[in-house]
């Protein structure tokens, strides 16, 4: 679990799900790790469970905090090897009842967030080259009925991913971008949707309710570990040819 050794990576939303499942992968497999997150407590309680890990607070849909984020890192390590952006938010809404605040939190967040992600490590990066993975969503592959906003910003974090890394390779950057899409992963997010929230009551337990969603859906739950070790893959030398795609990790949900 040494593959990684040395090199410093970011993790966003790392205070939780996802996000904290792929820092302690990274940190095993010998990565500096900087934990970041809006909830700069949770992403620093996270960091403390990691010696030698750092928290941040970063909110990602502000440019100013990314700035300040990548110069604290470059100031502390002189490089950025590793970019995770694990940042994610829904509203469970049919479209006909989503307000344009919604829309517009949803895609700042995931889309925003994204974009501002990738542009800052790119430039963290440089010529010393680098690796960027945003964990996209199965519901960006396949719509999902009532999560019109979410579909439609993991959708992009395809063409997103491609374009950034065409880009690199025709500017001689040593980059890699790629999009990693799970499908239902029992993480926190799932407890801000009221539906959700209801179907723990009657259900009798968020593992139940996540039971009863899977057989609604037809595809199981993952743990966060799970995608986190597909995360580890994607950004060591052993996916060192893969650039610009998006690995579905879905049990053949999109299919």
């Amino acid at each position: 679990m040494s593959e990684l050794q040395g090199r410093v990576a970011l993790v966003t939303g790392a205070a939780s799900g996802i996000g904290a499942a792929v820092a302690k992968r990274l940190h095993a497999a010998g990565a500096r790790v900087f934990c970041a997150d809006v909830d700069e407590r949770g992403a620093e309680a996270v960091a403390n469970s990691l010696p030698g890990a750092i928290g941040l607070g970063l909110d990602v849909r502000e440019e100013g905090a990314w700035s300040a984020a990548i110069s604290n890192i470059l100031g502390a390590c002189d490089r950025l090897d590793i970019l995770v952006n694990c940042v994610g938010v829904s509203h469970a809404t049919p479209l006909a009842e989503t307000t344009l605040a919604e829309w517009r939190h949803v895609l700042a967040v995931n889309l925003d967030g994204a974009f501002l992600a990738t542009k800052h490590a790119i430039r963290a990066m440089g010529a010393a080259g680098g690796v960027v993975l945003h964990v996209g969503s199965a519901s960006g592959i396949r719509a999902a009925a009532g999560a019109v906003a979410y579909s439609t910003s993991k959708a992009a974090l395809r063409m997103l991913a491609a374009a950034a890394a065409k880009e690199c390779r025709q500017a001689g950057l040593p980059i890699r971008v790629n999009v990693v899409s799970p499908a239902g992963v029992k993480t926190p997010m799932w407890r801000s949707m009221p539906f959700f929230r209801e179907l723990t009551l009657s259900a009798g337990s968020e593992e139940a309710a996540f039971e009863a969603l899977a057989k609604s859906g037809g595809a199981p739950f993952t743990e966060p570990d799970d995608i986190a070790r597909v995360v580890c893959f994607l950004v060591s030398d052993d996916a060192r040819h893969i650039t610009g795609v998006e690995l579905p990790v879905d049990d053949g949900f999109v299919l």
